[in-house]
């Protein structure tokens, strides 16, 4: 029979360990192969399950199958360093290359990390994990394993052989890199892509098996699927060019827009910029770019990425009506389920646990919708399941919506990441906003090249485009809610729609409640609606479509309050709109909502302070609203400066420089803890290394020397970390919940995983405990999910922290 990798739960079939390596290394092979790693990949794959050869482990996973309710402990068979300490001893060990060392080390290392992330070359106590594992660690009948390898799956002479093409593949990869003057940090980059093609190979593998399919999938033909979205794409862009609206100059430029971007990819691939005014269209026409680009490049996939304040289902939605097509198009809000690794390296053979790990949200679908929080967690973030999507990224058109929004302490590592993409990557990049944040201002620059702007004359057109006038309300001393309540009900007088903007939820629902009088209401004859990200994904949209339809519905007076969370990806025109003060790329797309498609005279958009925000401990808002402030002035004084409009490209770069020249020592995302750089540690880590080899005598024959785990542990987009938690919106939530209570296999998981992404909010840490203590929370899924109870979600608020809501009739 041979020695077990698996047990399927179903029927107790075997899957042996000589077949599941074979499987996971040419899955790997061919994930590697996209950009030139196949045999560093494959290899990973060939050699990560190699611990299982042993007496140790079949008795290990025949217990832990046996007695499902009380497993082996974990860690009490360490299976995932045998295979990374036999490339060190064969290929590291003794008088080998440099160059042979550092494959070594990047195959071992993504070995050995296999159940639980990546380990630290050099840890900040100055000591090397990586070595502690593969050199120093004993392991039981490993000579037994090895020698069952050798005799099952290839001999020395040939691991030898596929040692040396991964050497070539390195490089390959190092010459590169000199070639086109990238940083070191590629070679971390490199390290996470071959991670991720045996992440995702080794999982996918084990789902195969494990849902007894005799084999995976057959991936969609993304050629012939893209070719039919461009057909529907087109026919829905003929319609437009048709319609009644269609010689409004807003619409001739949006068309000619258009047009040009669908010339722009016959292009290479590469970094682009697409800079469309706010209201230009740019889904449509980035979209359009996209799919012809992908067609005539043979792309995998298109990946959109939007702000991770931002609602990204209205864009997907209007995607899959366009395309006439749901099933390969998803939308990734957040992973439901936190990921938790003790980082022992070993596997839990915990049936329940299993599953976790199995569900299949590895981005394989040919159109996605993600954030950016879920983009950096791709490369950053610590554990497998954030990892095992990278290289997906990889030959695919990467659309970035409102790239202004990268959080400025991440901007080094995101510039890396997407030069590693397009680089070693050969995926074509758009950086689509109307407010261009110069990437290429900063130190560690993003490698745009000359002539990347898709739209010719930007300046005729952004003149073009003008709808409205900031006027700055900032000199008055801050509004508070019962101000902003009479301002607002001031210019009801004038207009008969108005949406106003706050930084903070909680000044937002001061606001709403002030307006939320219901003999008010009737006297001045307005619809409230409220929107925040307290909402679940569903009931936002929902608000949305209610809001929608009362503007175009004739005699109806509408006011909506919101968090900044609607000035991106949501195509809504309001008469007027109110802004408390922010950055100025925040408050160009707030006017993006005012007057969008041009139909009325230019309308005003009002820039105020609130008083009732407290934004201490959001540092971003604060100084870009500093920096608005500092704009605003010079304005007043020089107008022409600026080309005498507030929006202007002129005044906007002027923002950036004030922005990025104020917080230059935050953007390689600085970890006070440990007093450095998140960016040097993945870089050339000069300081543990140095430490390193002074507290060892200079004996450390170490060529890498990240600190992977290092980064992993304290990497988070979002300052204060969240949880998800799934709230009971509607029917379809509370029966996602439910069932998330009951037994379930991995496919079935993997479905209602991906439905729970409607259904979720992200809660900080005091208010989970908040709820906690108050018995509103639900765990799910033996302790995986959270969900909150009916008593603590409403339908005008969302959230109701003090869990005493009742539900309320739907808002129309």
């Amino acid at each position: 029979m041979g020695y077990i990798a698996h047990i399927r739960e179903s029927d107790g079939a075997i899957q042996t360990v000589q077949t599941h390596l074979e499987e996971v290394s040419k899955l790997s092979e061919r994930f590697g192969g996209k950009i030139g790693v196949k045999h560093l990949a494959g290899l990973a794959g060939l050699l990560h399950d190699l611990g299982k050869n042993s007496e140790a482990f079949k008795d290990y996973i025949q217990e832990a199958v046996a007695n499902p309710n009380h497993p082996p402990q974990r860690g009490s068979v360490d299976h995932s360093t045998a295979g990374g300490k036999l490339i060190y001893q064969q290929f590291h060990a003794g008088a080998r290359s440099a160059l042979e060392q550092l494959t070594a080390e990047w195959i071992s290392m993504c070995i050995l990390s296999h159940h639980g992330g990546l380990r630290d070359f050099i840890s900040p106590d100055l000591s090397s994990p990586y070595l502690e594992r593969v050199k120093q660690k004993e392991i039981p009948e490993f000579e037994h394993a090895v020698a069952t390898f050798f005799q099952q799956q290839m001999g020395p002479a040939e691991l030898e052989s596929y040692f040396n093409q991964a050497v070539r593949e390195a490089e390959t990869i190092i010459k590169y890199r000199q070639q086109h003057k990238l940083k070191p940090i590629t070679f971390s980059f490199i390290q996470k892509y071959i991670f991720s093609c045996l992440i995702d190979a080794d999982r996918t593998n084990t789902r195969t098996f494990e849902e007894n399919e005799e084999q995976a999938e057959r991936s969609l033909d993304s050629a012939a699927f893209f070719r039919e979205c461009y057909t529907a794409l087109m026919e829905t862009i003929v319609s437009f060019r048709e319609g009644k609206d269609s010689e409004h100059l807003i619409h001739r430029l949006r068309s000619e827009m258009s047009d040009q971007c669908e010339q722009f990819a016959s292009k290479p691939s590469g970094i682009y910029t697409l800079s469309i005014p706010t209201g230009g269209g740019k889904t449509l026409a980035s979209l359009r770019y996209a799919l012809k680009h992908a067609i005539e490049y043979g792309k995998d996939r298109i990946i959109y990425i939007v702000p991770y304040t931002t609602i990204i289902e209205q864009n997907a939605e209007q995607i899959r009506k366009i395309l006439k097509n749901d099933l390969n198009i998803i939308e990734h809000h957040s992973n439901v389920i936190e990921e938790h690794e003790d980082g022992s390296g070993h596997e839990a053979y915990d049936l329940k646990k299993k599953k976790l790990k199995l569900a299949k949200d590895n981005w394989e679908s040919p159109i996605i919708f993600t954030t950016m929080v879920q983009f950096l967690n791709v490369f950053y973030s610590r554990g497998t399941r954030n990892v095992r999507r990278l290289h997906n990224l990889a030959n695919s058109v990467l659309i970035f919506d409102e790239v202004q929004s990268v959080p400025v302490k991440c901007i080094s590592l995101f510039n890396e990441a997407l030069n590693f993409l397009s680089s070693f990557g050969r995926s074509s990049i758009v950086l689509c906003t109307a407010t261009q944040p110069a990437l290429d201002y900063v130190d560690n620059k993003l490698k745009i090249p000359t002539n990347s702007e898709m739209v010719q004359d930007l300046k005729r057109v952004s003149e073009s485009f003008k709808r409205v006038n900031i006027v700055d309300k900032t000199t008055t001393e801050g509004y508070n809610a019962s101000e902003i309540k009479k301002f607002i009900l001031t210019e009801m007088e004038k207009v008969d729609s108005l949406l106003v903007i706050l930084n903070t939820k909680t000044a937002v629902r001061k606001l709403y409640e002030e307006l939320n009088d219901k003999a008010e209401r009737k006297q001045h004859s307005y619809k409230l609606f409220h929107l925040s990200t307290s909402m679940c994904p569903a009931h936002r949209k929902k608000v949305l479509e209610n809001v929608k339809r009362q503007l175009e519905t004739d005699g109806q007076r509408v006011i909506c309050i919101s968090t900044q969370l609607i000035e991106a990806g949501v195509d809504i025109s309001f008469q007027c709109v109110i802004r408390s003060l922010a950055g100025l790329d925040s408050i160009a797309q707030a006017a993006g909502r005012c007057n969008r498609h041009g139909k009325d005279e230019i309308r005003n958009v009002y820039v105020i302070k609130s008083s009732d925000e407290e934004l201490s401990k959001l540092k971003e808002i604060r100084i870009g609203a500093e920096k608005t402030a500092r704009i605003l002035e010079e304005f007043a004084r020089r107008p022409e400066v600026f080309g005498n409009d507030l929006l202007s490209p002129e005044a906007m770069k002027k923002y950036f420089e004030y922005y990025y020249h104020d917080i230059e020592g935050e953007l390689d995302y600085w970890i006070p803890n440990i007093r450095q750089n998140a960016f040097d540690l993945l870089d050339l880590n000069k300081d543990y290394s140095s430490g390193l080899q002074r507290k060892s005598g200079m004996n450390v024959r170490l060529v890498s020397k990240q600190s992977f785990a290092t980064v992993e542990k304290y990497f988070q987009v979002i300052d204060q970390p969240t949880t998800s938690v799934l709230v009971p919106y509607n029917d379809e939530a509370k029966e996602i919940i439910a069932d998330l209570n009951g037994e379930l296999d991995s496919g079935q998981l993997t479905s209602l995983l991906r439905r729970a992404q409607q259904y979720v909010i992200n809660l900080y840490t005091h208010e989970l405990k908040q709820l906690d203590q108050a018995q509103n929370i639900d765990v799910l899924l033996h302790g995986n999910v959270y969900a909150l109870k009916e008593v603590a979600y409403t339908d005008e608020m969302g959230l109701d922290l003090k869990g005493e809501g009742v539900w309320s009739p739907e808002i129309i």
